[in-house]
């Protein structure tokens, strides 16, 4: 689940990080952010329910098994008293058999032995109709209980399979992801060590390109070598449609001190994943509506902006592939 909030938490804030920008110079990109909000929102809700409904599984789950064993006991339970009831009523029937055989040989004798043996013989006749009742109660009680057993595991039985639908769906996504990281490594091959780097993190691949690779200081225009590598990468995701795609843009915390419609980092952070975003467009078979483009400015950074080093790691631009949740929000919905 962690994997999905994450998601979520990026898709929100690229959202609202898009916004920020000026709307006299990205109206259109500003439509894009609404989107995305809505979008957020909607994710937002299944997620919570994605957790609400795990969460809800696994308890009743738990009672369901505490329920089917104390079931099991008192069936158990119910059908040792069974058994020793049924060996009650035949000795009970044994002992009847042997009181009228006395009473036979009895017939002859006095009064007062032939009524003492016919009392023991109606105390003996109710005794044996309690026990008769008794056991028509328990068999009863025990088909009841069986009947309550055999409904629990049907419970038990459609639960596990949901959990095993869940797991594989979840272990199916991730072999994606791996097979995704591995074609987009295969794509890139001869950017390996020229400021590309590629990894696989939180259920999703980040592929990160330096600023170098891309752009030249202060621009947002993408040269040739950044623009080839991203169409070798475009030609990936266009067969692989069930992958999401945000771009983020990352900068310093060196002011911009540049001139023309650029105002600060927010602006250049979100120019340069626009330019990203349309090099990628040029592809036709990838949808738009893939798409999400935000500017992240100064406030993630992976490196510290106290040294050149640490402010040239901070200076990339991270393309972020997540595979589509549809077929988990599926399973839990059933």
């Amino acid at each position: 689940m962690r994997r999905v909030e994450q998601f979520l938490f990026v898709l929100a804030v690229s959202s609202l990080f898009f916004s920020c920008v000026p709307a006299r110079q990205f109206q259109s990109s500003e439509a894009r952010a609404n989107e995305n909000q809505k979008k957020y929102e909607e994710l937002k809700d299944e997620n919570r329910l994605l957790t609400e409904s795990n969460a809800e599984l696994e308890a009743r789950f738990g009672v369901l098994e505490g329920k089917y064993k104390r079931a099991e006991e008192e069936y158990n339970e119910n059908a040792e008293r069974l058994l020793k009831s049924k060996e009650q009523l035949k000795q009970c029937e044994q002992n009847q058999e042997d009181l009228l055989r006395q009473l036979a040989k009895q017939q002859k004798g006095s009064a007062r032995e032939s009524k003492t043996l016919l009392d023991q013989i109606r105390k003996t006749q109710d005794n044996l109709n309690l026990r008769e009742n008794e056991v028509m109660r328990l068999e009863k009680d025990l088909k009841v209980r069986a009947k309550s057993l055999d409904d629990l595991q049907d419970e038990i039985g459609r639960r596990d399979k949901r959990l095993l639908e869940l797991e594989r769906a979840l272990a199916k996504k991730d072999e994606a992801v791996i097979a995704l990281k591995n074609k987009v490594m295969d794509a890139l091959t001869g950017f390996d060590n020229k400021g590309l780097s590629i990894s696989n993190r939180n259920g999703k691949v980040y592929v990160s390109m330096d600023e170098k690779l891309l752009f030249k200081s202060g621009s947002y225009t993408v040269d040739v070598r950044g623009a080839q590598a991203l169409k070798q990468l475009a030609q990936v995701l266009s067969t692989n449609k069930d992958i999401n795609i945000v771009i983020e843009g990352h900068t310093d915390n060196v002011p911009y001190k540049g001139s023309g419609d650029l105002t600060d980092n927010w602006d250049l952070s979100v120019k340069r994943a626009t330019s990203i975003v349309r090099i990628l467009s040029l592809n036709k078979g990838i949808d738009p509506q893939r798409m999400t483009v935000a500017g992240r400015s100064k406030y993630l950074p992976i490196g510290t902006n106290a040294t050149v080093e640490g402010r040239s790691k901070n200076r990339r631009t991270e393309i972020i592939l997540t595979p589509k949740l549809d077929e988990l929000f599926q399973i839990l919905g059933q």
